[in-house]
């Protein structure tokens, strides 16, 4: 199974180059049964990750561009009138799949983004009084543009905290740059990977996750982190009992990936940041109340790696 998570991550690394870390955090992701949000500015490689990830996979995948006059129906699906039958038939909408991309997410109203909320947290559909199962297992990648942006609209923290992790890409290192500038008009190109992983594959993955430890000592650092979350000043929202569940999975799986069947607060710190960063919220004037040498809260995106440098690993 090493061998088949390690061709996987080198399947993706050759389509996004210079990002090992967020590639392994993305596969952990999706590893991880969890949904993954891609947060960013246009054209750093959200889209290709996102069809990479689900090629590794071998996995069905379909995609929505979400645009402001995006309704829940089209997503979901809905019930047509057969003239010919005088019945209504159910219509399978896009989300009907293993792998759904909703690219740019925050571009549609507050009404068709709510739509995923059933869909990522129960795996099922409810619609005209029947509840419709989603294919095991079922992900949803989905991207979206910073908030400044125009024309973008905030998700609220309750579909965030669905995301199991949220990833931003960034800039390319320029030796991964000049490779990108080097390579043929990537528009003329089609992003092809190799299946890596099957659906059996995956299967024996979460066996194998059940059986990897995470001692009482390191479940005692999470919940140091948790509780500091909720008691600084700098914080709002602290982590949700939920948020603290995530922590535990994503760990469990980075240590798997890593080859151990054991957790260890390595792991734990690795994935904190990708886990937790959007799911705290910066208290007000926090921003405005930085010094110049406090790297430090200029952006809610870095509470979470605030919050492990200053929680010891070891109680004091």
């Amino acid at each position: 199974m090493q061998d088949k998570i390690q061709a996987a991550l080198d399947q993706l690394n050759a389509t996004v180059l210079g990002k090992q870390n967020q590639v392994k955090m993305a596969l952990c992701c999706l590893l991880s049964d969890g949904h993954l949000l891609l947060e960013d500015l246009p054209g750093m490689g959200k889209t290709t990750l996102a069809h990479a990830l689900a090629g590794v996979m071998g996995m069905s995948f379909r995609r929505i561009q979400f645009t402001s006059d995006l309704l829940p129906a089209d997503i979901l699906g809905g019930s047509v009138f057969d003239p010919t039958t005088g019945n209504f038939h159910f219509h399978e909408g896009p989300i009907f799949c293993q792998v759904l991309m909703a690219d740019e997410i925050n571009r549609a109203t507050p009404r068709t983004q709510s739509a995923l909320l059933e869909a990522m947290e129960e795996g099922q559909v409810s619609l005209d009084g029947e509840t419709r199962q989603l294919p095991d297992p079922f992900f949803v990648i989905a991207t979206q543009n910073p908030s400044e942006l125009a024309g973008t609209y905030p998700l609220p923290e309750s579909q965030t905290d669905r995301f199991l992790m949220c990833l931003s890409l960034g800039y390319p290192d320029q030796m991964a740059e000049r490779a990108l500038l080097a390579q043929p008009d990537a528009r003329l190109q089609q992003i092809t990977v190799n299946e890596c992983l099957s659906l059996a594959d995956l299967q024996q993955w979460r066996k194998l996750l059940r059986q990897v430890h995470c001692s009482d000592a390191v479940l005692d650092y999470i919940q140091r982190l948790i509780a500091f979350s909720r008691e600084t000043s700098r914080i709002h929202l602290g982590l949700s009992p939920r948020g603290g569940i995530a922590v535990v999975r994503a760990a469990r799986c980075f240590a798997r990936i890593e080859g151990r069947d054991y957790v260890t607060p390595d792991d734990v710190q690795a994935v904190f940041p990708a886990v937790c960063d959007h799911r705290l919220t910066a208290a007000d004037g926090t921003e405005t109340m930085i010094s110049a040498t406090d790297p430090y809260t200029k952006s809610h995106r870095t509470l979470a790696q605030w919050i492990v440098d200053s929680v010891d690993v070891l109680p004091v």
